[in-house]
């Protein structure tokens, strides 16, 4: 027997897919930002693994070079769209009571070492069934704060002068820009697990994001 059972609000479901094509859009566009000045690398001391810059030729064929302009123009303008959606996020958690579902607790650490050993097929046992593991729980919490960080960071970059403490608040500017880039490093990263994860938990799981409920078999 099948039965409807509500999972995620209208406006989890809006904020949700609102910031998705935001943040793909501040991505993009901080990417030609960065063109015109393609600085870090990773590496330890003297040794570079690998350079966070691509060749001249690769910047034409992906039309990312010469369009610093566009760039900061879309990047400032989304900005505020990205900010308001992730400050209208928090307060809606806040204020409906969903923050008890997402904030990690005393178990969440216990429980997100579970969910890995379950995903490497390490541990066999089903998961409890939950609206959010722990796993889940450690990863959307640590995501707010990245959002948090990216927008003084910024700010920090965008006003250096104006906003001079935060600036300094971070190390200065180019410490600022450092963690800026490094944070859009780390949304890459939690898109491409996510994704992977929403594709392993398969069809009911994303239409749950879609409709708002799920459908469990009695």
């Amino acid at each position: 027997m099948k039965r409807l059972v509500n999972k995620h609000p209208l406006a989890i479901r809006w904020f949700h897919w609102l910031n998705f094509p935001l943040l793909a859009l501040m991505i993009f566009s901080g990417t030609l930002i960065y063109w015109a000045y393609p600085a870090y690398r990773l590496g330890i001391g003297d040794f570079t693994l690998a350079k966070m810059n691509l060749d001249q030729t690769t910047w034409r064929a992906l039309h990312v070079n010469n369009r610093l302009a566009e760039g900061m123009a879309l990047h400032f303008f989304f900005m505020w769209l990205f900010g308001i959606n992730g400050v209208l996020y928090v307060l809606y958690t806040l204020v409906s009571g969903e923050w008890r579902e997402l904030v990690p607790n005393r178990h969440s650490f216990r429980d997100a070492w579970n969910v890995l050993l379950h995903d490497l097929r390490i541990r066999r046992e089903p998961l409890p069934a939950r609206k959010f593991n722990g796993a889940q729980q450690l990863a959307y919490t640590t995501v707010i704060f990245m959002g948090l960080g990216s927008l003084l960071t910024g700010i920090a970059i965008y006003k250096p002068v104006q906003f001079a403490w935060l600036t300094s608040l971070f190390g200065g500017y180019a410490m600022s820009r450092f963690f800026h880039f490094w944070l859009t490093v780390g949304y890459v990263v939690f898109f491409v697990v996510h994704v992977a994860q929403v594709i392993r938990a398969g069809w009911n799981n994303f239409r749950a994001m879609v409709i708002g409920v799920e459908v469990m078999h009695d």
